[in-house]
């Protein structure tokens, strides 16, 4: 697509937290990252209110390893206590991903400018992101490099079909569906030679809703102020 980017990212650790082991103060991670954690580092790349980020695919270049280490998370009454985190180790993966206009934001219509903010996202790419990355938790960093998406030789190339069960797809956030509630998806990917397909959030027929919510209002002429200033320090002028 014209507006898509592919890239590599990958960091010594991640952790992409399966929601139902945080109940008793452990965390495990997913063996593969989730939509929305990858929807999180393109955000973290390039992000604005007008865009909508969607991730197309994840090719999954390493052995998938898990790693246990003892955590001394801050207790809620004061003072430390103990838990196990399983995190996975040594990630790397390719991505491929495009953004499409908020049609939810009509308050942005005068922003939809595709060429610019595809430019604006490569750039953002070549220099690692506007913002830091990281790989499903604080703790984990990464990093972002441009790449073709199939490139090189991946651990699971040619190795088959790997269901990987019921798993969460994402958040709907209410400036994002029109809908006044945060919801939750899930999903059942299947990995085939390394490489998971996306299917698109309102694809998703398993969504759960968890509270009400109504969207987050802006005052319009400080973003227009805003994006105007961002602008001119993309083109290397002097705001």
């Amino acid at each position: 697509m014209r507006n898509s980017i592919e890239f590599v990212v990958h960091g010594a650790y991640a952790l992409f937290t399966d929601p139902l082991t945080k109940l008793g103060g452990e965390k495990l991670s997913y063996q593969v990252p989730t939509y929305q954690s990858l929807k999180g580092i393109v955000e973290s790349i390039y992000w604005k209110p007008t865009l909508l980020m969607i991730v197309d695919a994840v090719r999954i270049m390493n052995p998938i390893r898990m790693e246990s280490k003892g955590i001394r998370p801050m207790d809620y009454s004061g003072g430390n206590t103990l838990a196990n985190y399983t995190y996975l180790r040594d990630v790397r993966y390719q991505v491929r991903a495009h953004f499409e206009f908020n049609m939810n934001r009509p308050d942005m219509a005068y922003d939809r400018n595709e060429h610019k903010h595809h430019n604006i996202m490569k750039r953002s790419l070549q220099a690692g992101g506007r913002r830091d990355i990281f790989l499903g938790a604080r703790e984990c960093q990464a990093y972002v490099e441009p790449c073709e998406f199939g490139e090189g030789d991946g651990f699971y190339d040619g190795y088959g079909d790997i269901h990987l069960g019921n798993m969460v797809h994402g958040i709907n956030y209410p400036d994002e569906t029109g809908r006044n509630q945060l919801e939750v998806r899930l999903w059942n990917p299947v990995m085939k030679d390394g490489i998971i397909q996306f299917i698109r959030p309102e694809q998703c027929t398993q969504v759960r809703v968890i509270t009400d919510m109504e969207p987050k209002h802006f005052n319009h002429a400080n973003v227009e102020s805003a994006d105007e200033l961002f602008a001119q320090l993309e083109e290397g002028g002097n705001p």
